[in-house]
Order: C-alpha cells, then sequence, then structure tokens
C-alpha cells in the first residue's frame, strides 16, 4: 500500500503567495489547519477555493477519513470555476477524491474517477500547468484500478516531463517514486533504487516531512545491504510516530 497510495495531490494546484504557511502545514500533514487559512478567501477567490479543495482531497489519500469535508470543499470550487486551467484543475481533483474513495474501497466511484480525468484532459491542454498531475493521476487508475502496469509507466513517464518542465519538484518526486515501484514489480531493483533514491532526495530537500516515511521504506524495500535497509526502516518508523501515525495506512506496511 506504501507504494501505491502516496500521490501528491496539491502538486501542481493553484498558488497563494501570500499565505506562506499553507505549504508548510501542509508539508506536515496538517491539511485541515492549512485549509482553514484559505476559508476566508475561498468563497471569493477561485484560486483558494481549488487550493483548499486540493489539500482537502490529499488528506484523504493520507488519513483516510475526511470525505465530507473534502467534497464540500470541491463543490464551491467546481461552482466558482470560470477558466479552462481552473475547470480542468477541479476536474483532475473530482477524479483524484473518486480514486481515492475506490482504492481505500469507501466506495466504487472508479467510473467517476475515469469521466472527470476525462473532462480534465480536454480542458488542460499538453503544455497546460495542471497536465503533468493530471497525467500522473490517470497513471495511478491505469496501475492499481485497471492493473494496467504499462499504460501507467506511460502516464507517468509523461507526468515526470511535464513535471520537469514546468518545475514542479514535488510532482517530480512522486513520478520517480511510482515509476520505480513499477520498476520493483518487475524486478529491475536498480533502477527502483535509483527512482526511490531521488523521490526521497527531493522530499527531503523540500521538507516533505510527512512524505518523508513512505519514501524512506520504500527504499528500504528494495535496498540490498541488510544493515542500510533496517536503518532506512527505522527512521521511517522513527518519522511516523513523530507524525502521530500519518500517513494511516503506512502502519501495516512498518510492521510487516
Amino acid at each position: 500500500m506504501a507504494d501505491t497510495v502516496l500521490s501528491d495531490s496539491a502538486a501542481g494546484a493553484p498558488d497563494v503567495p501570500d499565505v506562506p504557511d499553507v505549504w508548510r502545514l501542509r508539508a506536515r500533514g496538517c491539511w485541515t489547519e492549512a485549509a482553514a487559512l484559505l476559508a476566508p478567501r475561498s468563497t471569493e477567490d477561485a484560486g483558494a477555493a481549488l487550493t483548499r479543495a486540493s489539500l482537502l482531497v490529499e488528506a484523504c489519500l493520507y488519513l483516510v477519513e475526511g470525505w465530507a469535508e473534502a467534497e464540500d470543499a470541491l463543490r464551491t470550487a467546481e461552482a466558482m470555476a470560470h477558466t479552462d486551467q481552473q475547470r480542468g484543475a477541479a476536474a483532475s481533483e473530482r477524479g483524484y477524491l473518486a480514486y481515492a474513495a475506490t482504492l481505500f474501497s469507501v466506495r466504487d466511484r472508479s467510473d467517476e474517477a475515469r469521466s472527470a480525468f476525462g473532462r480534465g484532459a480536454a480542458l488542460l491542454g499538453p503544455g497546460a500547468a495542471g497536465r503533468p498531475l493530471l497525467d500522473f493521476r490517470r497513471g495511478l487508475v491505469a496501475e492499481n484500478l485497471a492493473a494496467n502496469p504499462a499504460a501507467a509507466r506511460a502516464a507517468y513517464r509523461k507526468a515526470h516531463a511535464g513535471a520537469v518542465a514546468h518545475g514542479d519538484v514535488l510532482l517530480t518526486s512522486s513520478t520517480w517514486r511510482h515509476l520505480a515501484g513499477l520498476a520493483a514489480a518487475e524486478g529491475d531493483l536498480a533502477e527502483a533504487r535509483h527512482g526511490f533514491a531521488e523521490s526521497l532526495r527531493i522530499r527531503v530537500s523540500l521538507g516533505h516531512v510527512v512524505g518523508t516515511a513512505p519514501a524512506l521504506l520504500a527504499l528500504a524495500e528494495v535496498t540490498a545491504d541488510a544493515a542500510e535497509s533496517e536503518r532506512l526502516r527505522s527512521e521511517a518508523a522513527r518519522l511516523h510516530e513523530l507524525l502521530g501515525g500519518v500517513p494511516t495506512w503506512l502502519a501495516s506496511a512498518l510492521s510487516a
């Protein structure tokens, strides 16, 4: 589960440069608090509404709860969107929330996820800032809902190239991670180690604390040296405990 869930929902969402604490809180797993900072502006600013929705959707992926709050915020963002970029980004969040609900067996919304991502692709052209994130999420559906690793790899590679081109460093970490996961599944451990190490390096450099424990564990699982693997697992467990057990789904992987 640790390799298939994480996906950095808000990477690529509209920036809110005059609310600097949003990133700091998000990076530490405080999505509700980050969303609260945006609440006053979310009734009149479409970008703030969309960013707030993306934060609450991402929280569902890490906490496996908060579905109703995310749904309410997303409906607000959808109602306020007035450009193709905003509508496409809202569709991406709609698809991602439906994907998460399906992945965690809350409710099968796989058809809704595919439909929403299709709408997003029609609104976000190949060069649009939100397109790499959308492509990445379509890869998640291909890998985890459709069990189609070839389609997932193609989507992740497309997303990776787009993330690099747009300077979306956190999304680049996620594309490295998921491409590495596919390599590991095929037995290419050298490629897997490279990708997981790059993903971890980026998360540490960005201070993305909440995403670091899963990245540590992923690298540990493909590290040949037993002592180094155990060190990575121990660090992942320590960080996971420090964050109060977030992500919630990582606990079972750490105890395996």
